[in-house]
């Protein structure tokens, strides 16, 4: 084999001239950056050293971005809550209120509606008693018109409610009903030894008997108030009556 021309060291134009000849060469491979490794170096490029702390960081920032998400839904749930607590403490109070209102409302009502009936009632109690004992007053009268003779059964019922211990009695009525008395009492006159006297002070359809131990008042205006009262109306028997059209005239 035929020894190689390799330039001297001192020859620097010889050390950066030479090519090498291809059939040198037997065989070759791209150079890439992994190679300087070795066989257990990684294939991938090469990373920058400031790459990890990045990706760390944005790492780290979703962890907090997600930790404040999982804060915030958590502060919405919680005040959705007692919100919702709240609102129903709120309405039960309004509800309590509205009914406590609304029961002293319509008692109040009631009462006050009770209050106006009541009075209705008097009223009305008082109007029926007056129309009644006008009718009366009427119906009196006519009786009295058309039956005189009843002032004989008035003078019979004063003697009998008169003790009979009573003396020293006379009878005093109207002198258009002295006939009417003298002829329909006269037993009763008799029995009792009473004496039968006119008086035009008297009006027609009572008596007065007087005795030693007392007055019975038998005149038709005292047995007219008497009548009144149980009704509770004070009306003297001759008090004018104002005619009303729509119930008549009951004078």
């Amino acid at each position: 084999m035929k020894p190689k021309n390799i330039p001297s060291p001192n020859d620097q134009k010889a050390q950066y001239a030479r090519f090498i000849p291809r059939e040198e060469l037997s065989s070759f491979a791209a150079w890439s950056p992994g190679d300087l490794g070795g066989p257990g170096a990684p294939t991938h490029p090469l990373r920058r050293a400031s790459d990890e702390p990045a990706k760390s960081g944005a790492a780290g920032a979703a962890d907090v971005a997600e930790q404040i998400a999982a804060q915030m839904r958590a502060a919405r749930q919680a005040g959705y809550q007692d919100g919702y607590r709240d609102g129903l403490v709120a309405l039960e109070g309004f509800k309590q209120s509205f009914a406590s209102q609304t029961t002293s409302q319509v008692g109040a009502l009631l009462a006050s509606f009770g209050d106006e009936l009541a009075g209705l009632q008097q009223e009305m109690a008082r109007t029926l008693a007056i129309t009644a004992t006008q009718l009366a007053r009427r119906i009196v009268r006519s009786e009295l018109g058309l039956r005189p003779e009843l002032v004989a059964h008035v003078a019979q019922e004063a003697l009998d409610t008169l003790l009979l211990s009573a003396s020293h009695i006379s009878m005093r009525v109207h002198p258009d009903d002295h006939a009417l008395v003298a002829d329909g009492a006269a037993e009763v006159l008799k029995a009792r030894g009473a004496r039968l006297l006119s008086d035009a002070s008297m009006a027609r359809g009572g008596c007065l008997v007087e005795s030693d131990i007392g007055v019975i008042d038998a005149s038709i205006d005292t047995r007219w108030r008497r009548a009144a009262a149980a009704l509770g109306i004070d009306e003297p028997w001759d008090a004018p009556v104002a005619s009303n059209t729509a119930h008549g005239d009951l004078a």
